[in-house]
């Protein structure tokens, strides 16, 4: 297979990186802890581009026309957001929604309601957010407890989600509640998308150990909504996780944030012994070790990238891309603040070499290896769906819901 641009390919990038040079927003005027995420400067920023990008038919270009996308391919749209990590100006706060819910959505449902929130979040206007995740069912996404009862033409949901990103912020959500307990845990869910602030729903943020609040719970306590806001069949929700978490994991498993041209930069103006940190040849050993595994996730994408332009969903090849990315980040961060020595117990942006922005990753880290799936649930998908080895045994696979045991 040939990696290099085609013709083609190489004059649309040159077209985009001139266009991103000449319209890239200006984050001067931010101070250090301005460009970090969540922060109201930073966010309304990357509104701003996003709009940018909308007008000038750069926001999801693969998408048809009539969705709010430019009708471009998926290699194109590949390009531009390697032209954005490039320019430094790639930001994730429309990720959750137009990488992985909304496509899902599309995917699932046709009626006008649906595709009208689909123009605001391709412009900026609307953040989504994911509220699949509970207290009680850890990695186990079927093993839900929340609640969805069908009362006329609407339905009540009652229970709580959990670490959920964006929320605070979300106006929109995708909600995965059970509907029918008699059924076995993968059956009897259904999913819905709501208003973040449709009555009876309360976001609480979870302060983390990077100091931000990115996560949250959300408790639902009797929120009414219209049927019309359900996303596929009644209890049939589970074909929609699944369109989910592979969009999730081929987003996450294509890599953003920090990379090993970050970490030439740090090495280049950290002093050791033999000058820099560069010119060590035990770091230089662990810089080209890392560089084989940053080029097998670009190469794993390029899987993901062939199954998009053919029209296919994203497979579970996007998982082994993902249990890579998560874990060389950590390595990567665990790496960048050893050779910084004392100073990498330094957070402060204002203090910190690149604004503390290794020292920022390297809290968050962990969190990656948790979040889109845990390295054991993508582990097992790599086992059963890639290497065809045999599943593990679930005792529990035709079990009524309401009958399997749990801690109560």
């Amino acid at each position: 297979m040939n990696f290099e641009d085609s013709p083609e390919e190489a004059r649309y990038r040159t077209t985009v990186r001139h266009w991103i040079a000449d319209n890239a927003p200006d984050m001067s005027g931010l101070g250090a802890e301005q460009r970090r995420n969540w922060h109201p400067g930073h966010k309304e920023i990357a509104r701003r581009w996003q709009a940018t990008k909308a007008d000038a038919g750069y926001a999801c270009i693969s998408w048809p026309k009539d969705r709010g996308g430019a009708g471009g391919t998926a290699i194109e749209e590949a390009i531009f957001n390697q032209e954005e990590v490039r320019a430094g100006v790639q930001f994730t706060y429309f990720m959750t929604g137009l990488h992985m819910l909304l496509p899902a959505l599309l995917e699932h449902n046709q009626d006008a309601l649906a595709l009208n929130r689909v123009p605001p979040a391709v412009r900026g206007d609307e953040i989504w957010c994911q509220l699949f995740s509970e207290p009680a069912s850890g990695s186990d996404s079927a093993g839900i407890r929340c609640t969805a009862v069908r009362d006329g033409d609407d339905w009540v949901i009652s229970g709580q989600k959990v670490w959920n990103s964006g929320a605070h912020v979300a106006d929109y959500g995708m909600l995965l509640a059970r509907t029918d307990p008699g059924l076995p845990k993968h059956k009897g869910l259904t999913v819905f998308w709501l208003d973040m602030k449709t009555p009876g729903l309360e976001v609480r943020p979870i302060r983390v150990m990077s100091g931000e609040s990115e996560l949250n719970e959300v408790f639902l306590e009797e929120v009414r909504i219209p049927d019309s806001q359900r996303v596929g069949e009644v209890n049939d929700g589970w074909k929609v996780v699944i369109s989910t978490l592979m969009n999730e994991r081929a987003a996450l498993g294509s890599g953003t944030g920090l990379s090993w041209r970050d970490m030439i930069a740090l090495a280049g103006q950290t002093p050791s012994w033999e000058g820099s940190v560069m010119e060590d040849p035990a770091f230089r050993e662990w810089l080209a070790d890392y560089y084989v595994n940053v080029e097998a996730i670009r190469l794993l994408s390029f899987r993901t990238l062939t199954s998009l332009s053919k029209g296919e969903a994203p497979g579970p090849a996007s998982s082994a891309g993902k249990l890579l990315w998560s874990n060389k980040t950590q390595e990567m961060t665990d790496q960048a603040l050893d050779i910084q020595d004392h100073f990498g117990l330094l957070d402060g942006a204002d203090l910190a070499v690149l604004d503390g922005a290794f020292q920022h990753r390297f809290l968050w880290s962990p969190g990656l290896r948790l979040g889109g799936g845990t390295d054991e649930i993508m582990k097992n998908i790599i086992a059963e769906r890639i290497l065809g080895l045999p599943g593990d045994i679930r005792v529990d696979k035709n079990v009524p819901f309401r009958e399997i045991p749990h801690g109560r």
